[in-house]
């Protein structure tokens, strides 16, 4: 059983920062791209950030220049630093990540329960 949790959420007020952890564990064999999402009730997921196995990564347009997406792969965490936050940052961040289970199974998405991050005006 893989299992994603999520840490760091919370209430901050404009411009400041905060830093999300996700851990990863259980049956894990690889994990190959890690990220980060955001989703508004009744809105769709949406990438916030990506990061590879080697340490390439990808940013939403809206969160280039003020958010750092980090991995250990040796500790399979990844995580998201975001500075001067804003109130239309605030969502549910949830980590995902593709995982092969064992040596002999697929790439499959795993999800986290996702952490709160609100921002005040």
């Amino acid at each position: 059983q893989v299992r994603l949790v999520e840490s760091g959420g919370g209430l901050v007020q404009a411009g400041g920062s905060l830093r999300l952890s996700c851990a990863a564990s259980g049956s894990i064999f690889s994990i190959g791209d890690m990220g980060w999402y955001r989703q508004a009730p009744g809105n769709q997921r949406e990438l916030v950030a990506l990061i590879a196995v080697a340490g390439s990564t990808t940013y939403a347009d809206s969160a280039k220049g003020r958010v750092t997406i980090s991995r250990d792969n040796a500790e399979n965490m990844v995580y998201l630093q975001m500075n001067s936050l804003k109130p239309e940052d605030t969502d549910i961040y949830y980590c995902g990540a593709v995982i092969r289970a064992t040596s002999t199974s697929p790439f499959n998405m795993y999800w986290g329960q996702g952490t709160q991050v609100t921002v005040s005006s």
